[in-house]
Order: structure tokens, then C-alpha cells, then sequence
């Protein structure tokens, strides 16, 4: 049984009353739900409370829910309004960081070859580049961070991330194409790359 079909089961669970149910879906999307969340808002006290108001959001609204997409997508997208509405209410603008998960990157079957290899000058580089990846994505528009975020960093699907979105595919592709290109130009001298290449 695949993770969609897992969650529509424990949504008709918590829709025919089980509140156990419920708990298990918050216990397998708060990590992930709080790592979308903290790229859009700087204050990490703050997006504890994000994540467990966008939990009680998503109970309350679960009886209208009726499985036409995937949980996690529906769940993204109220964590996306809640943190974007307390960012309006508090008159601030998000952040963005991009850090290795210590447990994903262990996951990985080529962890052996990430290990090891760092000489000084490898640190410095990576640091160098991940600051500069991580003032591109600051200094984007909220849409562009939020549809590159929810790209590169959660792997949603172009589908999922306009249903989080709420907007076209094509205005997905666009924004996550504008960031793309943003970043890529304040990568470009960092790399030493050719003005016309792209990632």
C-alpha cells in the first residue's frame, strides 16, 4: 500500500471521528511540514507554532476534505496560507535556508561517496555557494521562493505545487523557471561559469 493510499485511509478514519488517526498523519508530516514552513519564515519558536496551527487548521477543515488530491498536498497548502498569513500579520518578510539533513543525507545508497571529501577549500566553496544560494532565494518575490522551495527542496511534483499554490502548471513552470535563473546569476561569478549556462 503506497503513502496515498495510507493517508486517504487514515482521512476517512479522522473523518468517521478517530482522533488517533489524525495524530498519526501530524507524527509523519511534522518534520516535513515544519522544514516548508522554515523556509519561509525566520523565526524557528515561530514556525513551531505555524505548524501546529496549520494541524489544527487542517482538523478542522478535514470533514470538507474529499480526497480529489493527495493529503500531504492539501496539508502543504494550508501550512503555505498560514505561514504567509503570519508573515502579513507580523509585517515581515520570509527567509529561506537551504541545510543537509544529516538523516536524509545518511539515506542516500551513495552516502559513502558525500563522506570524507572535504578538504578546506571544499568546505569554504560549499559555504561560499550556500550562502549565495540562500541570499538568491531571500531576495526573491514570496511566489518564486515558495514554487522553488516546494521544487527543489520538498520534490512536489509540478501538479502538487500548483495545487499548494492554488494556480496553472504554467505559472508554476514560469516562477520556478524565474527562480532558476535569478539564482543562477548570483551563482555565475561564484562558479566562474559562462553567462548563457544554466542549472
Amino acid at each position: 500500500m503506497g503513502d496515498r493510499e495510507t493517508d486517504r485511509i487514515l482521512v476517512e478514519r479522522v473523518q468517521a471521528g478517530d482522533k488517533q488517526a489524525f495524530g498519526l498523519l501530524v507524527a509523519k508530516y511534522q518534520r516535513k511540514l515544519a522544514r516548508l514552513v522554515s523556509r519561509m519564515v525566520r523565526d524557528s519558536a515561530e514556525v513551531e507554532d505555524i505548524v501546529q496551527d496549520s494541524f489544527i487548521r487542517a482538523y478542522r477543515a478535514m470533514p470538507g476534505f474529499r480526497n480529489d488530491s493527495a493529503f500531504y498536498t492539501w496539508l502543504y497548502r494550508i501550512g503555505v496560507n498560514t505561514a504567509k498569513n503570519w508573515l502579513v500579520t507580523h509585517g515581515r518578510r520570509g527567509a529561506a535556508t537551504i541545510a543537509a539533513d544529516n538523516q536524509e543525507a545518511e539515506a542516500y545508497d551513495e552516502a559513502e561517496l558525500l563522506r570524507d571529501n572535504d578538504t578546506p577549500e571544499r568546505l569554504l566553496m560549499t559555504k561560499q555557494i550556500g550562502e549565495a544560494v540562500n541570499n538568491a532565494m531571500e531576495a526573491l518575490p514570496d511566489e518564486l521562493r515558495s514554487a522553488i522551495a516546494l521544487r527543489e527542496i520538498e520534490g512536489l511534483s509540478y501538479e502538487e505545487i500548483a495545487q499548494v499554490m492554488d494556480c496553472p502548471i504554467g505559472t508554476v513552470r514560469s516562477r520556478i523557471f524565474r527562480a532558476r535563473d535569478a539564482i543562477s546569476a548570483k551563482l555565475r561569478p561564484l562558479l566562474d561559469a559562462a553567462p548563457d549556462k544554466r542549472w
